[in-house]
This record gives C-alpha cells, sequence and structure tokens, in this order.
C-alpha cells in the first residue's frame, strides 16, 4: 500500500466523521487505508461521501455558522469553525498526496483555489 493511498482514505474517512457527526448521523464503517489502493471502490466511496458533504452544504444557512452543532470534546466549536478545520484539513492532505505523486515523477496540475475559480464560476 503506498502512502498517498493512506492519506487519501484519512481525508475521505475525516470528511465523512465530521459531517456525520454535523448531520447527526451514524458514522459508517470506515474506509481502510488498503482499501486505497483499490481505485474503484475508492472512487465509490468517496463520491458517496461528497454527495453527502454536498447535500448538507446545500441545506447550510447564514444563521446556521454560529451554532454548535456537536456534543462532546467538539461541543464548543462553532459550525464555520468545524468547517473551516475540514477545508484546512483536506489542504493538508492534498499538499502531502501532490509531493508523494511529485516524487514518483508525475506531473500534477495546478491546486491554487484561483484556478478552479477561473474554470468553474459563471460571471
Amino acid at each position: 500500500m503506498d502512502l498517498s493511498a493512506t492519506r487519501l482514505s484519512n481525508l475521505i474517512n475525516v470528511d465523512e466523521a465530521w459531517f456525520s457527526g454535523l448531520r447527526d448521523a451514524r458514522f459508517p464503517e470506515p474506509l481502510k487505508p488498503a482499501d486505497g489502493d483499490d481505485r474503484e471502490r475508492l472512487r465509490s466511496y468517496w463520491d458517496r461521501v461528497e454527495r453527502d458533504m454536498r447535500a448538507y452544504l446545500d441545506a447550510l444557512r447564514d444563521d446556521m455558522l454560529f451554532e454548535k452543532p456537536l456534543d462532546g470534546e467538539d461541543k464548543d466549536l462553532a459550525l464555520w469553525q468545524v468547517l473551516l478545520h475540514v477545508v484546512n484539513h483536506g489542504t493538508d492532505h492534498r499538499a502531502q498526496i501532490l509531493r508523494s505523486l511529485s516524487d514518483l515523477g508525475l506531473t500534477t496540475p495546478p491546486q491554487d483555489y484561483v484556478f478552479y475559480c477561473y474554470d468553474n464560476l459563471e460571471d
């Protein structure tokens, strides 16, 4: 199993854990790092996690951002803080994965947010 697969499965599992908590949903069986070597399984799992995240974000309202939706050790975190954490966690792992791919000699696409905006946002 390669390091990128481990990082990718961790990234997906953490996103799913946080958003399951925000939706007050049961956290399903996490993706195991070894499953990261099965590209079809990984893609299918990630597609489902992303659909769930997008559904949650589509229903999000500005007034919800200051609510404290979680229990336990995270009970004092406002929703905006949780969302910022998820973004930062993803950025960290994407950088690590890109570095691993680069070390293998692969060329990776630009990762700057502005490039995403140029390609995807309407005027």
